[in-house]
This record gives C-alpha cells, structure tokens and sequence, in this order.
C-alpha cells in the first residue's frame, strides 16, 4: 500500500477520494508480504488529474491553528482568491484551552469529509492527562503513517549551507508520540515508544520507492539501536529487509546523535533519509536551521486515505503573533502542495514561481524573528542566529509582491 501511495503523491495514480469506483484495500497475502497492490490496483495505471469534487472545485478543510496560523491562513485565502485556484477552504477553529474534543472532532470530521486539509500548528494548551495533543490526535485517527519534508536551499538566502536538497521521510504515527505515558509508583512515570513492524515497513517502503521514482541514489535510515536494541533495532532491521527489492538504491544507517553532527559539518553526503517519528522532528528543525529557518519549508503528511499539508517544522510562532513579521513562505508552499495533490498544477506553479520570484530574485523577505529563551530581548536583536531570511519587509510585503507577480500571470 506504501507503493500505492508514493505513486499517487508522485502524480501516477489519481487520488482514492477522487476516484469514481470504491476505494481499493489492500490484501496482505502474508506476513512477510505487507501492502502490496492488488490485481485490480495494478490495472490502474491512469495519469490524468482527478475529478473536482463540486463544481469543477474542491473543498478543502483549514485549521489555522494557534501562533501565527490564522494570519498566514489569512494570506492563503487572499492569494488563492487573486489567481483563482478553485478550492472553497471549510474553515475549523480550534480552541486551544478548552477541556474538551468537541473541535477536534469536528475537525477530523471534516478532513474525512473532503479528504484534504490545510494546517497550522494547534496548540494544547491544557495540561489534563485526558487531554492529547490535537496535532498527533489527527494524524493517528486519520492513520497519516508519513511525513514528508523536502528540504531544499533557496539561492541567496542567509545560510550555513548552500545547495543542500534533503528529503526527510518521517515515521507519523508510532515511536514517542504514542502518548502512552503512566506513573508506576509514586515519582516514577513511564513513557512507552512504540515501534511496529507493520508501520515501519510502510514507511520504509514509501522511502525507497520515492527515492527510485524520483532519481534519487541513497536511503539513510536514523536510529538509536545502539541503545534501543528492541525497538529502533526492528525499524533499522526492517529498512534493511525492504532494501532488498530496490538494489540499485545505496542504503546505509546513522545514529540519531551522530546524524546531528553530520547534518551540521557536512549535509550534502544525505539524500533521503527514513526515520522514526522524534528523530523526524529532531532532524526537520536541524536541517531548517541550517538552510534559512523554519518559516521557509512545507511539509507532507500521507495515509492511505487523507492528506494534510502543514509548515515542516511545525512550530506555532506564538512570540511573534500578529507582528507581521513571520515569514508567510513555508505556508505558501504547502498550500502550493496542496494544489498539486488536488490536480491543481498550474495554479500551483505560478504561485510557486511567484513565491520563488519574490524571495531570491526581489529578494523579499522577513526578518523572521523568533523567541529564544536563554538571552535577553537586548542581545535578541544583535545575536544574528535570530535572523530567519535576513530581510527587512513585513510578511504582508512579500504576500503583497507574490501577488503582484500573479497579476502579470495567467493560468491555462
């Protein structure tokens, strides 16, 4: 089924939602031979875009979150408006104090009504045991097994690195964020990862086949088996097992820490990398750090169902909240993926180009800065690690140019 996938996010296959006959389930013949196609899946070879759902349109579900989010969601709706891409966004609040999962629910309702969700960060701001985390909350009951973060140097942009062009491939689901967490006695609290054979051969199939259907050389998987013999000692074994159907791909292993060093002195010896679910994260804001900051990179996250797009680093922005100086482009590039996956490519192009235009060639940019905790609001402003783009515009100064390049643009 991760190869099903793959080919339908690389525009080989037309989306499960969109297609006109029920919805394919994959039969695991045996144990050894998880998610693989059926005879039916293998006759449906179709490259053309999928049916709009209403109208020649379709509806998309926004959550734009906490911090940040409603903002740059603001800026979605004024630039998808300008150029007429044809989504009609069901917009979903969600409160962040509130006690209960009324808006959760309603929110995942909704993406499981239009299959397709626009994303910001949500904050949790209750601290009830009975409370989760609303992020993974959707992305486990949506069964969103992978995340995808490509991260790709923009030309020009104040960086560590140049010509840095990684893919992360993000375990979504199990590991850490499995929120299963209890105290055993009175000042010891337990927290369990969880790694199962089923999820990580998924994401391990999804890593592989983007690399070949991509042209990619190298699979790098991240682990900590070292320490963690059981559990990330399955995720790498398993890595190694899928290897052995794509062997004209490279394929090696690095330990979580040590990928850290690496990534800092030398990223360009990774081209995708599989990981589990909090090395994902780990790694995503490293590698963000290091090419620009983290208001630059969007990010991907697929079931066999649904998809959300959202920010890559996920961060919620709140210390710079409606000081209109975020940096609206990660965003803008989700939602510029999100256009892809509904069929939309030429609208998601210009905005694309337009988006690229504004930042390297006007060089349009934030400053981008953020909260950090350990300096204070004196040195903030000299310390150049709080630079994100180094500009000097307002984040309604590049959502203004961007649109001022779609109105010498036409879609066809």
């Amino acid at each position: 089924m991760a190869v099903r996938l793959t080919q339908r996010v690389l525009k080989t296959q037309t989306p499960f939602l969109s297609r006109g006959y029920p919805m394919l389930v994959t039969k695991e013949k045996t144990e050894d031979v998880a998610h693989t196609k059926t005879a039916l899946q293998k006759k449906l070879t179709r490259t053309d875009i999928p049916s709009a759902q209403y109208g020649g349109r379709h509806a998309v579900t926004m959550l734009p979150g906490g911090g940040i989010g409603p903002e740059l969601m603001t800026y979605i709706r004024d630039i998808f408006a300008f150029c007429g891409a044809p989504i009609d966004f069901e917009v979903v609040e969600i409160n962040p104090s509130t006690e209960g999962n009324e808006d959760l629910e309603y929110a995942i309702t909704s993406i499981k009504r239009n299959g397709v969700a626009l994303k910001g960060n949500i904050e949790t701001k209750s601290q009830s045991l009975t409370e989760m985390s609303r992020n993974v909350a959707i992305r486990n009951e949506l069964d969103l097994f992978v995340n995808v973060v490509h991260c790709k140097s923009f030309p020009g942009i104040p960086a560590r690195h140049k010509d840095v062009d990684i893919v992360l491939i993000r375990q979504n689901t199990d590991g850490e964020y499995a929120m299963l967490e209890h105290e055993s006695v009175k000042g010891v609290v337990e927290s369990m990862k969880v790694v199962s054979l089923e999820n990580a051969e998924r994401v391990a199939r999804f890593a592989f086949e983007y690399a070949r259907q991509n042209g990619r050389k190298k699979v790098t998987t991240i682990h900590k088996a070292n320490i963690m013999k059981l559990s990330d000692g399955l995720f790498l074994e398993v890595a190694k097992k899928v290897h052995k159907e794509y062997p004209e791909l490279e394929h090696n292993n690095m330990i979580i820490d040590n990928t850290c060093m690496q990534l800092v002195s030398n990223p360009h010896q990774f081209d995708v990398m599989n990981m589990p679910n909090l090395y994902g994260t780990i790694v995503s804001n490293v590698i963000c750090g290091l090419i620009g900051g983290a208001g630059l990179l969007s990010g991907r996250n697929y079931g066999d169902h649904y998809a959300i797009f959202e920010p890559g680093t996920r961060n919620t922005g709140t210390a710079i909240a409606g000081k209109n100086i975020a940096n609206p482009v990660a965003m803008i590039m989700a939602s510029v993926d999100m256009l892809n996956h509904t069929g939309h490519k030429e609208h998601a192009r210009i905005i694309k180009d337009a988006t690229y235009e504004t930042v390297v060639t006007k060089g349009v940019r934030t400053p981008g800065i953020h909260e950090i905790f350990f300096v204070s609001k004196s040195e903030k402003f000299m310390n150049p690690f709080y630079i994100d783009l180094g500009g000097t515009n307002s984040s309604t100064d590049v959502v203004q140019s961007v649109l001022d390049i779609l109105s010498t643009r036409r879609v066809h």
